[in-house]
């Protein structure tokens, strides 16, 4: 056997043992990097979506995990300059689900939360008192 059969035997073997004991629970680097080369996200949001989607070993199952990671980003990941359309579309919808970076505060003069939303340039947006207190 050489030492490509024996690396490939290796990583299938390991890639079983996380199917059996940590199901849903692992990314798939490999797939990471396959995506990341056509999306301008960042790794740590593709990490999850392909934790969610496509994890396993099932080539079929995997494919179909990929396209809907991507669709999913396609829809829902905010560019900068893609802001104004999103902010429409949650005018028009009353909610749309964005991908995003969000930070929360407390703005103490109005004593609430209050979200900003990078990519969408958007600040001072409420935020029920659940939402921080879950964290």
């Amino acid at each position: 056997m050489t030492s490509d059969e024996e690396k490939q035997t290796d990583q299938k073997a390991l890639l079983e043992k996380l199917e059996e004991y940590l199901p849903g629970r692992f990314v798939r680097k490999d797939l990471t990097t396959r995506i990341k080369e056509g999306a301008n996200v960042p790794t740590y949001v593709l990490e999850f979506l392909l934790g969610q989607y496509a994890n396993g070993s099932d080539p079929v199952t995997i494919e179909r995990g990929v396209e809907n990671v991507k669709k999913t980003l396609a829809n829902n990941y905010v560019r900068q300059d893609e802001a104004e359309k999103v902010k429409s579309k949650i005018r028009e919808n009353g909610s749309y689900t964005v991908i995003d970076t969000v930070t929360v505060k407390l703005n103490e003069k109005l004593d609430r939360y209050e979200a900003s939303f990078s990519n969408l340039n958007l600040e001072g947006v409420p935020v029920d008192e659940k939402y921080p207190k879950k964290i």
